[in-house]
């Protein structure tokens, strides 16, 4: 499990309720991407939907770092998009 997935898991949330506003339209922009893919070349078996996941994943990389530039600000965040549960 890699660092990141480690810090975000928490006990019955799911690692996209730890996900910033922008984080969360990046990858959903990367799986649109990946299916259209799939669909448009009838991509059949783990090598060819591995391309097309390649593929879609590079489209959301560009606009995420084009993103960046513009800004001037990090997409990806330490910050949680939902706020912490007050504990009483």
């Amino acid at each position: 499990m890699s660092v990141c997935r480690k810090w975000r898991t928490r006990k019955n949330r799911y690692l996209r309720d730890h996900m910033t506003e922008a984080e969360l339209i990046f990858t959903a922009l990367a799986e649109l991407s990946t299916r259209q893919i799939a669909e448009s070349v009838q991509a059949i078996g783990m090598a060819e939907n591995t391309m097309a996941g390649k593929t879609g994943g590079g489209i959301a990389k560009k606009a995420r770092l084009e993103l960046e530039a513009k800004t001037g600000k990090r997409v990806v965040s330490k910050d949680n998009y939902l706020a912490p549960k007050v504990i009483k």
